[in-house]
């Protein structure tokens, strides 16, 4: 059979779950072709910032790519649903709505863009770390956040009556620090790398949010390889995804402990007070494409 030597970048640091994730799929790549198929990782944005990884997948000179949702909700509406508050009970279930009919129809979006997204995996939850304690809705009101740069993210915190800023990562501890931001939206292993706890005493665990990537392949590539070869790729993300995303939960309740060992008070809040903007949120967004109202409605409980 054909050999390949592929290549795969992301924009996470080589110690994060994402590195973890990318080594575990050129691993079962090379494992399930009998050696045919050899990768090389390119992490930590060595390649550019996202935009620039999509153009690269598009023309054929990048192989592979993990690719935020939150960024791409700028390539289609579509996957903004996956952003919706309290979608999903759990960790576990926001997993196992990957391999949904309507998950999958969110994926294809991205077809005639010259990318083939195959597969999700994920990387925690939202939190919410204040400088000053937030106990309800109510508090966030006027509060400056630094919030990723992705429409879903932010409108939901306007609905809450926040300023969402759009800060880059490397500089959001001094903006906390000098008192330019009251607090960000933030997963606990960027907290607890980053040293967040620091510069924002308080950590809310409302896990109001999941956080999905797209395994995404180049669709020049991946287009003209055979069907066999095409199989095997599939196969090694699936098992990738499964890998990445139980072995993050599983440190979910170390890095909880890491945080509190540092001075920082975390605690959860009521989420029945989020009911209201839950509901604007989702009459907003299922009116912006079809695909987010089902995939909002198959989910809602």
């Amino acid at each position: 059979g054909q050999t390949y030597n592929f290549k795969l970048a992301h924009i996470a640091p080589p110690d994060h779950i994402w590195n973890e994730t990318a080594q575990k799929f050129a691993e079962e790549l090379e494992e399930r072709s009998d050696g045919r198929m050899k990768m090389e990782l390119y992490p930590g944005g060595q390649l550019g910032g996202e935009p620039d990884m999509v153009q690269q997948l598009e023309t054929g000179s990048l192989d592979f790519g993990f690719i935020t949702t939150a960024f791409l909700t700028s390539r289609s509406d579509a996957f903004s649903g996956w952003f919706a508050p309290y979608l999903f009970d759990s960790y576990e279930a926001a997993y196992e709505a990957k391999d949904s009919d309507i998950a999958k129809k969110i994926l294809a979006t991205l077809d005639d863009q010259g990318l083939r997204a195959k597969d999700y995996f994920f990387s925690g939850n939202r939190t919410m770390m204040f400088r000053e304690k937030v106990e309800t809705p109510a508090d966030i009101k006027g509060l400056t956040l630094r919030v990723t740069p992705s429409p879903a993210l932010q409108d939901w915190y306007r609905l809450l009556d926040a300023n969402p800023e759009s800060i880059s990562l490397p500089d959001v501890y001094q903006a906390a620090q000098t008192g330019v931001i009251d607090g960000m939206e933030m997963d606990l292993d960027a907290a607890v790398t980053s040293n967040f706890n620091e510069v924002t005493g308080f950590g809310a665990l409302t896990n109001h949010m999941v956080w999905p990537s797209v395994m995404i392949a180049s669709g020049k590539v991946f287009d003209a390889m055979p069907e066999e070869d095409q199989k095997i790729i599939e196969e090694a993300m699936a098992a990738a995804s499964e890998f990445g995303t139980m072995k993050r939960s599983s440190l979910e309740e170390e890095y909880m402990n890491t945080l509190k060992d540092r001075g920082m008070e975390l605690y959860e809040m009521d989420e029945s007070l989020f009911d209201p903007f839950k509901e604007e949120y989702d009459e907003q967004y299922k009116a912006k494409d079809p695909l987010i109202k089902e995939f909002i409605e198959t989910f809602r409980k």
